[in-house]
């Protein structure tokens, strides 16, 4: 258990520290394409209110735009080096739709060919502005002709492309170093906690222990006393029936406190668990008639597992227990067991009295949990089986789970690896 709820320590951690840094990552690596995107339209809208050409510098080496050319947002101040620093070309349909002309004149990375053609896909788009490649364009609509403007952003990109595969390399050794320091102190971590609960189980251990003693006097006085009185007493009954309850449980908190703690006594071996298994049904069918109750198995033959036969028959003995104990009269109970791949997989399905909430079906594998919120002891049950089951079955290294078939069917399914 405590392996497993480090495991899940390092992963929420590492799933919450990637979360963070990836929000980061997204928040930071947008802002500086929103940036480069943001810096080659105030360029495109300056060369477009100037008829694809950037306009002179004032006397204070500022480019401006001349007064009347462009609302007053895009009225700012550019650097004179940008003419120099801007590689740029533009190509000018005419109103029929036909490339008329081509300005090649500040670039030399691509002929007119190939600018002709790009420019035909951004005429021919939906959008005013956008990237064709590493070049983003802006479509000027003039009263003889439309403009399409092109802006070299190849510089600007291969800036981006080698922020962001930094940041995401950063990004992972930092996930990688604090991986290691997690895993590294998730053991110092989880030490106050292993103490703790080692410490209730061999409290549950030596207790168990500690009480079987009494309770083996208390059962072996009442029946010499009724040995003595030489008549069956009402009051002796009460006696020997909460002794045998009391053993029972006892037990079974030994038992389970053992199976986690990896301290019971496994003795592996390869047994036949079909015949196990009809064994085990076939004990429970007179206690299911004797309630009017139809106990059917549906059991492959020929199956043989490796593990601890005793245990597993004390699980199959649970479950059968619990599907008896807790089904409505003239319910049926089945049993299946088969072979699936490399796995053995046995199911328990009954009725159940009172409907069941599938949010709750997992607690029924805890300790100590009843369904009836009254706690009636009726049946006779205290609520520790299915922890007992579970335990056995996780021993195994298998898998059990609670499923509702219906409204009132609860099918307990265990997978046990072969």
């Amino acid at each position: 258990m405590i392996r497993r709820l480090r495991i899940r320590f390092v992963v929420v951690a590492m799933l919450s520290l990637f979360a963070v840094l990836a929000v980061i990552m997204l928040i930071v690596n947008g802002l500086n394409y929103r940036s480069i995107v943001s810096e080659a339209d105030d360029t495109l809208a300056l060369l477009k209110i100037n008829d694809g050409k950037f306009p002179v510098s004032d006397e204070g080496g500022l480019i401006k735009p001349q007064p009347g050319d462009a609302p007053a947002d895009d009225a700012h101040a550019f650097s004179p080096e940008l003419p120099y620093e801007s590689r740029f070309f533009t190509v000018t349909f005419s109103n029929e739709g036909e490339a008329v002309s081509c300005n090649m004149d500040h670039i030399a990375a691509i002929n007119s060919d190939t600018a002709v053609e790009l420019a035909e896909k951004a005429y021919g788009g939906s959008s005013e502005k956008g990237f064709e490649g590493i070049y983003r364009y802006i479509v000027s609509d003039g009263g003889n002709g439309v403009m399409v403007i092109f802006l070299d952003c190849s510089k600007m990109l291969s800036t981006f492309r080698t922020f962001l595969l930094a940041s995401c390399g950063i990004s992972l050794a930092g996930l990688a170093a604090v991986f290691v320091l997690i895993v590294l102190l998730s053991g110092r971590i989880m030490k106050p906690i292993a103490e703790s609960y080692d410490k209730q189980k061999r409290f549950v251990t030596d207790a168990g222990h500690e009480i079987k003693t009494p309770i083996t006097i208390i059962g072996a006085d009442a029946e010499m006393l009724g040995m003595e009185i030489g008549e069956e007493n009402e009051w002796l009954r009460d006696i020997r029936s909460q002794t045998k309850r009391l053993t029972s449980l006892t037990n079974d908190l030994i038992f389970l406190s053992r199976m986690n703690e990896g301290t019971a006594e496994r003795q592996a071996m390869e047994f036949p668990f079909s015949d196990v298994a009809s064994e085990t049904a076939q004990d429970f069918q007179a206690l299911a008639k004797s309630q009017n109750k139809t106990l059917s198995a549906e059991i492959e033959p020929m199956l043989t597992f490796t593990g601890d036969e005793k245990a597993l028959r004390q699980m199959l003995s649970v479950l059968l227990d619990n599907a008896v104990k807790y089904s409505p009269e003239n319910s049926s109970i089945a049993v299946r067991l088969k072979k699936a791949g490399k796995t053995l997989r046995l199911t328990v399905t009954n009725e159940t009295r009172t409907p069941l909430a599938k949010e709750k079906l997992e607690l029924l594998f805890e300790r100590f949990y009843r369904t009836d919120p009254s706690r009636s002891s009726e049946t006779g049950g205290y609520g520790i089986g299915l922890s007992v089951a579970k335990a056995v079955v996780t021993a195994h290294k298998g898998k059990i789970t609670a499923v509702l078939e219906a409204e009132n069917t609860l099918t307990i399914r265990i997978i046990l690896p072969l």
